[in-house]
């Protein structure tokens, strides 16, 4: 083999717009214990079981992408937790974690099976979870999740914490909801030492009657709401994903913006997201896709299905196209957030 043909197979996923892919979001699960009003419909229709990768397969597809440089592993759903013998798969990346290539893995999860099994992820590795959390009143949690409970969530936070997990709280800003709340989750997140960051809620699939534009919360105005009562300093902070950090001078915790609406973070896009039936959208606010699910049983080897994940790579778009500035949802993707993967 030449040296030439040695770089291709060996050379870091670069995107057409120069950006290095080191970011890998994976779906291991559309299945999930809430069933969150702006992400899914109550009455969801999920996959077949046999549609969905086997953890044998999820592993050689994360390895793939470790190969070719992805340095940042996030487990996603649905809720990852509710998958079958998950923390299997946890266990066979810890070797890659030992190794050096990956720097670091983690999940996002609403945090119900935390209890459970913060313990074991701390074992496997994972030093950091991102739990999603919209509101600290019982009732209101209920409302959101629509079957979540409240109580779980709060020992799940305090399990993994004791387990020696960092946690970062994500909060969907949701007009009209948690509004009101606003310092009191700053002061819960500050008081247990945990990052926290909104989110600015996006234009995915079919909710039902809940209204996209009603739900839209600026986040410009929630970080000037935020400034009248504590002082806010800029900060550099990267952890890898679209996030913009401040650090509040009182309290001296951090606070997160990802803005797809206000304000894309696009141009500086290291990720990619894999479904838990082996598509690959290299955009989460396109609808364009590539199958990767095909060349991974095509052989037990991988050329083609390192070829497949180059070719993906190639197509990814410049930035997304979500916009409400109109008053109306422009940009809007078919598929729900739980099958992307969060």
């Amino acid at each position: 083999m030449t040296a030439v043909s040695d770089h291709a197979l060996t050379a870091p996923l670069i995107d057409p717009f120069a950006r290095a892919i080191r970011y890998l979001r994976v779906s291991v699960t559309d299945r999930c214990d809430f069933r969150c009003v702006y992400c899914m419909s109550e009455k969801m229709q999920f996959l077949p079981k046999a549609d969905l990768l086997t953890l044998e397969e999820l592993d050689r597809l994360c390895s793939a992408f470790v190969r070719l440089g992805v340095e940042k592993l996030r487990i996603t759903g649905g809720e990852p937790l509710v998958r079958r013998n998950i923390m299997q798969f946890f266990r066979s990346m810890t070797r890659h974690l030992d190794s050096g290539a990956l720097k670091e893995l983690t999940l996002t999860t609403n945090g119900s099976q935390l209890g459970k099994y913060a313990e074991e992820l701390f074992a496997a590795g994972v030093r950091r979870v991102n739990v999603s959390l919209d509101t600290l009143d019982e009732a209101k949690f209920a409302r959101v999740t629509r079957w979540g409970r409240l109580p779980q969530v709060l020992e799940g936070i305090d399990a993994a914490l004791a387990a020696g997990i960092k946690v970062k709280i994500n909060t969907v800003a949701l007009k009209g909801f948690n509004e009101d709340e606003l310092f009191t989750l700053t002061e819960f997140c500050a008081a247990r030492g945990m990052d926290l960051t909104f989110i600015e809620v996006m234009p995915m699939g079919d909710i039902g009657n809940e209204d996209r534009i009603g739900q839209y919360w600026n986040l410009r105005e929630l970080r000037d709401t935020l400034g009248t009562r504590y002082t806010l300093h800029d900060l550099p902070d990267r952890t890898g994903g679209p996030a913009r950090y401040v650090r509040l001078g009182e309290t001296r915790q951090r606070v997160g913006f990802i803005t797809p609406m206000s304000h894309n973070f696009c141009e500086s896009c290291n990720r990619v997201r894999i479904t838990c039936t082996g598509e690959i959208y290299t955009c989460l606010g396109q609808e364009g896709h590539s199958d990767l699910r095909g060349p991974l049983r095509a052989s037990e080897g991988d050329p083609a299905l390192e070829a497949a994940i180059r070719d993906a790579i190639a197509l990814k778009p410049k930035g997304h196209d979500f916009d409400y500035s109109r008053q109306t949802v422009e940009g809007r993707v078919s598929r729900h957030m739980s099958h992307t993967g969060g």
